[in-house]
């Protein structure tokens, strides 16, 4: 269950952190989110926790943070946590549009996003938008562009044909062009600057018999403040923010160390008495440094092109599911056809859809039938055949049939909707590992000052001259190559690429904390119904004694419509085909894991298991018995039923095993991956089906408060377990497992209490997201140990490591290129996972 509270107190995100911290420690507590904006916490818990008890664990009734009740009714929500936009609110308002949210890729505040661009008030990093839907198409005429109609035709004023209006740019791409422009400012006054200085190198600088060194130091310095000033003057901008907020990152090293060659070579220009002889010329000026300032901070600007250039590739799943969504649709009103957006289109809507085009919202087949690609939300590339009645999900492909819709679900509800904003969520998210990185990264900075300023003292102390030379050149060096961005960008860029390939896969995955366990777990709990199998129980036979068999049908059909089991499903539905004739059912019980009983026509109706009739003290004759157990024998279900006390028949109900189910089980068991299934069906049944898949180990008769301890027992022994389930009774174990699995085609309860859901319902998509989990982390490592080794290697080359040994120093505009690239090189890497085959 998940409950929604307010929490006065909060004033910034170390708040949220303490207040989240203090809530995960009280038992049975699963999941917290917590938003100091809205002054709000969503808890997930198992069993029901008292106000009394929360407050206390955030310090008492003395402590700053006072929690009180918000919205305390459960939290249904469909494949994200998300919430979804009231239908009534939907009907009246169909141009409803999200505005855009910003985030920083570092994720410097976990999740959080903000209501306009910049940069990042922690980093400094430029904040990227959430990709959205670019809504309807607009049509306009080339001859007069103040018309704008939502759909194609003739312009009313001249006749010509409507075109459609080209998209803007995306954010990413305006982005990407302001810092080309500063780019090519940069390079039209960075290089006649490098080009002056490197002039000495020439013999007979042939620049000086145009004018003198002093002069043409005044061009250099006038060259470079275009750079300083104006193209690059946001890093600046940044390391004092970085300064002031004490959240030391890459720009505070950039801006020290351009920011102390400039001013140095400024100080140098206008009062070159001041400096000792050690840092002038032959000619008595002072060593300047305008051209390593203007030429590292160019080189810095151009590392971040390429990252903006790469960032609009690491979402690019997202944007992908987005162009599923068609703009307009065809409704039916009254008989006729009718092109609209979808914005436009209502609950209750006719919609028709033509052969090759997208479904534009969920809903079910009216008339006509056809076949669907679904391989773009499923990740299964056979069309699936579809008829009246069938469900048909947004964003799919119609095959070449047409065929008439009812629109259920629309705007945030749909699927794809709900998709889009998992992944966008997930792509957010923060993996435990990052944890060790933030740590690192605490003290990265102030460790790569310090061994600037010694590295400077070495040099002045024990270097050859001219000493201070050196050693202010390799102590820049080393501010310039150490690149904390290369840390902090190794994880969140792997797991917002991972999570996007997932999404491809029907894979759909809730945050970057279940990639990282899913990779580890070393047990796989899988119910039976609706996960082994298909999920698509259908009534064999009923058998009854001294009975009419019509009768009992429908008394139990009747008893069963309050249900939402697959089984009950299944008895309703034989029973309407048989066409009898449903009762009023009053005092209605379902038992959980046992079965239902209520009462119809002042008869006391039970249906259910063995343990239903120990508990209600009805005798199971021996003959009974024999025939019910050769029937479960042979993997079928059997349901009791029982008549004012009486045991009168049974009905047995047949579930087909899904024909990828043994695959799967093999593959994970390959893995290291124990699959135990634990099941409320009987031993007979659960037995047979077990030896079939061959799973390692299995229990039958599983009330859902089993599972739940079960789990527990496997964790209390060191277990990481993953938990795949599709009904009600299965969202505890989900929600205490460490991986909480959901077939997509289950109950939206236990869809919200998984960390991952698979589109598809097959146990096929677990392989997938363990694949894919190691994958992601296999990444991860490999950027995390590229940005280790790349800092490890490159800070003491910059301190002049090898110039003892080779003469050879690294000069501060390589230092730059290099730091540049080992960010880019690390979302490249992150890049890979896209073609990475699962």
């Amino acid at each position: 269950m998940t409950h929604k509270y307010t929490i006065e107190g909060m004033t910034c995100s170390g708040c949220e952190a303490t207040v989240k911290s203090n809530l995960l420690k009280v038992e049975n507590i699963t999941e917290v989110t917590v938003s100091k904006e809205n002054k709000e916490a969503i808890i997930t818990m198992t069993e029901h926790i008292e106000l009394p008890v929360l407050q206390d664990a955030l310090g008492g009734k003395e402590s700053k943070y006072q929690i009180s009740i918000g919205n305390q009714s459960s939290k249904r929500t469909k494949l994200s946590d998300c919430c979804s936009v009231n239908k009534e609110k939907q009907q009246s308002n169909h141009h409803h549009h999200t505005p855009g949210k910003y985030y920083c890729p570092m994720h410097c505040e976990g999740d959080k996003v903000y209501g306009k661009p910049g940069d990042c008030p922690v980093c400094g990093m430029d904040l990227v938008k959430q990709p959205e839907s670019s809504g309807a198409t607009k049509y306009t005429c080339p001859m007069h562009p103040e018309v704008m109609e939502d759909k194609p035709g003739s312009c009313p004023k001249c006749g010509m044909d409507l075109v459609p209006i080209q998209p803007t740019d995306s954010e990413e791409e305006k982005q990407y062009k302001k810092l080309w422009h500063k780019m090519k400012i940069a390079l039209l006054f960075s290089i006649p600057v490098f080009i002056i200085s490197m002039s000495d190198m020439i013999p007979n600088n042939p620049l000086y018999e145009l004018m003198d060194l002093k002069t043409w130091n005044w061009v250099q310095f006038f060259l470079t403040l275009p750079v300083v000033f104006y193209a690059c003057w946001m890093f600046f901008e940044r390391a004092w923010k970085s300064i002031v907020n004490w959240n030391l990152n890459m720009f505070t090293l950039i801006g020290i160390g351009t920011g102390v060659a400039f001013l140095f070579s400024i100080l140098g220009l206008l009062f070159p008495s001041f400096f000792p002889d050690q840092f002038k010329t032959a000619e008595g000026s002072v060593h300047l440094y305008f051209e390593a300032t203007a030429v590292v901070l160019t080189l810095v600007l151009l590392g971040q092109l390429l990252e903006a250039k790469a960032h609009t590739k690491t979402n690019g799943a997202i944007k992908e599911l987005l162009k599923l969504a068609p703009t307009n649709a065809t409704i039916v009103l009254n008989g006729e056809e009718k092109q609209i957006s979808i914005h436009d289109i209502q609950i209750g809507d006719t919609i028709r859809v033509k052969p090759g085009e997208k479904i534009p919202v969920d809903g079910k087949i009216t008339e006509g039938k056809s076949t669907i690609d679904e391989s773009m939300i499923s990740g299964e590339p056979i069309p699936v055949d579809k008829q009246e009645n069938d469900e048909v999900k947004s964003g799919t492909i119609n095959g070449k049939q047409s065929f008439l819709m009812v629109a259920e679900k629309i705007g945030s509800e749909t699927l794809l909707s709900q998709i889009v904003q998992m992944v966008s969520d997930a792509s957010r998210s923060r993996a435990p590992i990052q944890n060790l990185v933030d740590k690192i990264s605490r003290y990265f900075v102030p460790i790569v000052v310090l061994i600037s300023v010694i590295t400077f003292f070495i040099w002045w102390l024990f270097g050859p001259e001219p000493k201070l030379v050196y050693g202010f050149v390799n102590a820049i060096a080393v501010l310039i190559i150490a690149c904390p961005c290369a840390l902090g960008l190794a994880t969140p860029m792997s797991v917002m690429v991972g999570v996007g390939k997932g999404a491809k896969l029907g894979v759909l995955i809730k945050n970057a904390e279940a990639i990282e366990k899913m990779d580890k777990i070393d047990v796989l709990i899988t119910d039976k119904t609706g996960t082994l199998t298909e999920g698509k129980p259908s009534v064999e036979k009923i058998v009854v004694n001294e009975a009419s068999e019509n009768e009992v049908l429908a008394k139990i059909a009747s008893l069963n419509q309050n249900s939402e089991h697959p089984l009950a499903n299944a008895i309703v539905t034989f029973a309407k085909n048989k066409n009898v004739d449903f009762f009023k059912v009053n005092d209605f019980d379902a038992v959980t894991g046992m079965g239902v009983v209520g009462e119809i026509n002042d008869e006391r109706i039970l249906l259910g298991n063995q343990k239903l009739l120990e508990q209600e003290k009805i005798t199971l004759e021996q003959t009974l018995q024999n025939e019910v157990t050769a029937e479960q024998e042979k993997g079928k279900t059997v349901s009791y039923i029982a008549i004012e006390g009486k045991l009168v028949g049974y009905i047995t109900i047949t579930d087909a095993i899904k024909k990828t189910s043994l695959e799967a089980i093999q593959k994970l068991k390959e893995q290291g991956v124990s699959v135990v299934m634990l099941t409320g069906d009987n031993e007979n049944t659960a037995q047979a089906v077990a030896t079939e898949l061959e799973v390692s180990d299995f229990k039958a008769s599983c009330l859902p408060e089993d599972k739940l301890n079960y789990i527990k027992k496997l964790q209390d022994q060191g277990k990481i377990v993953a938990m795949a389930g599709d009904g009600i009774n299965d969202a505890p174990a989900l929600a205490q497992a460490d991986i909480g699995i959901a077939m997509g085609t289950g109950t939206d309860v236990a869809i919200e209490s998984a960390k991952i859901t698979l589109v598809k319902g097959d146990l096929k998509g677990i392989v997938k997201a363990k694949e894919l989990s190691h994958a992601v982390m296999k990444n991860i490592k490999q950027n995390l140990f590229f940005a280790f080794i790349y800092n490890s290697i490159g800070i003491p080359i910059a301190a002049g490591l090898l110039f003892p040994f080779f003469g050879m120093l690294l000069s501060p505009m390589i230092a730059a290129l290099a730091m540049s690239f080992s960010s880019v090189s690390v979302i490249a890497n992150a890049l890979r996972l896209r073609t990475v085959k699962i």
